[in-house]
């Protein structure tokens, strides 16, 4: 077997699989469901605050010069010979949700600071510059959007709808970004970078199934979230005859069966719906719900059956209304993201430095929404991802992957934005 190629890079494991684990203790908690150590650092929380300078001071220690912008996207910076050349970015996020394992998202910020620990250990110049990003509100579970701060930085959203979103308590991001003191001075609009690499662990089965370590990302599908919120009239439990009511639960119900009965005709091609968040009120036993809300999460890979399946969900409400008198519901769209194909001359380069390092790997598209997403508007761009254990379970914290899978990944990670960075590759 003939050794890797002249320009592969091999990170430290031992020292990447440390930077997780301290990150990790950063909005730990414990969880009783799993009896596991769990991680909440919601985005522009105080735990995420503290994150944020422990990740800025691994770049400032490994000589990178950093940036905030004001979205409160943070950039590291490791100059090249032609430091007018447009930079090879990667990056990520540390955000999570409440209920968090320690790799979503931080091994792409983590990994690709350790990339460039290893560079300069081993006096490795680049023509290009190499950027590290660690993007703001990826996750969209306190603001309501996500991979909020990579698309106001590739300039889908604007930075004044983004500062006057809320979370559930009235807090503006304008407001929590001035607050933790990541309201920079940068400008947010991204100047097009050479290239856009992330890696990410899988959060899903896939790789698993397959028996390989590695995937090569071919793009994301398109995501839609809407909030519904249905009016009804409480009612007491034992004095009003079913045909009087006006039930919210129910509707919230039915409207949660309807979806999965749109999944599973097969009319919407490979559709996913989640009904995530469900509440009513006054949530008391014995009285009938006048009012509940719910979130509804769809996937799908093709654009036009997505849309038809937002169609045919905004029309159903109004058969509840006819069936019920005195119910109303309102949808709104919270976000929506279309199916978005990465560059294939990144996946070759990602595909070629795994195969140099002797791992197989598989092409495959991504089920969950991701900043990569967002910064191909502006330049080529592709993702690793990295085999997740536990049937690839994520959002939870039994997310895991091993020390070894994690170096490999990040191994392809440096010999890509290795030979993206000098010259000859595109």
């Amino acid at each position: 077997m003939t050794g890797p190629a002249p320009d592969t890079i091999t990170v430290n494991g031992h020292r990447l699989w440390q930077s997780l684990m301290d990150l990790a203790e950063i909005g730990a908690y414990d969880d009783e469901p799993t009896g596991l150590r769990g991680v909440n650092r919601q985005a522009l929380t105080d735990a995420d605050a503290a994150g944020r300078r422990r990740v800025m001071a691994w770049m400032e220690q490994a000589g990178l010069t950093v940036r905030i912008d004001r979205m409160g996207n943070i950039y590291g910076r490791r100059e090249g010979t032609d430091p007018t050349a447009a930079p090879v970015l990667t990056g990520s996020h540390i955000d999570s949700v409440a209920t968090a394992g320690a790799f979503d998202g931080c091994l792409g910020v983590l990994g690709g600071i350790e990339v460039v620990r290893t560079l300069d250990e081993r006096g490795v110049s680049t023509r290009r510059p190499i950027e590290i990003g660690v993007f703001t509100e990826e996750e969209g579970v306190r603001f309501g959007i996500d991979m909020l701060g990579s698309a106001v930085a590739a300039g889908r959203l604007s930075l004044e709808y983004a500062h006057a979103l809320t979370d559930r308590d009235g807090r503006t991001l304008g407001g929590e970004l001035a607050r933790t003191g990541f309201h920079g001075p940068a400008d947010v609009r991204l100047d097009p970078p050479h290239a856009y690499v992330e890696c990410h662990i899988e959060q899903g089965p896939v790789l698993a199934e397959s028996g390989v370590e590695v995937g090569v990302v071919t793009g994301v599908q398109g995501i839609s979230w809407q909030e519904i919120t249905i009016h009804g009239r409480a009612a007491h439990a034992g004095t009003t005859p079913t045909r009087l009511r006006a039930d919210a639960g129910l509707a919230a119900a039915r409207i949660t069966v309807r979806l999965r009965s749109m999944v599973d005709s097969g009319a919407y091609g490979e559709l996913r719906a989640t009904v995530g968040h469900v509440a009513v009120h006054p949530d008391l036993t014995n009285i009938v719900p006048a009012r509940a809300e719910l979130t509804v999460d769809l996937r799908n890979p093709d654009d036009a059956r997505m849309a038809r399946a937002e169609r045919d969900l905004a029309a159903y409400p109004r058969t509840l209304e006819d069936d019920s008198p005195g119910l109303t519901v309102a949808i709104r769209r919270m976000a929506r993201t279309a199916y978005v194909p990465f560059d294939e001359r990144v996946q070759k380069v990602i595909a070629q430095a795994a195969d140099d390092h002797g791992l197989e790997h598989i092409a495959l598209l991504s089920g969950a929404g991701h900043d990569a997403q967002e910064i191909a508007a502006l330049c080529p761009t592709a993702m690793i991802f990295v085999r997740g254990e536990y049937d690839g379970i994520s959002h939870n914290p039994r997310e895991y992957s091993t020390p070894e899978v994690c170096a490999h990944g990040v191994d392809v990670l440096a010999t890509a934005l290795l030979r993206l960075a000098t010259q000859g590759w595109f």
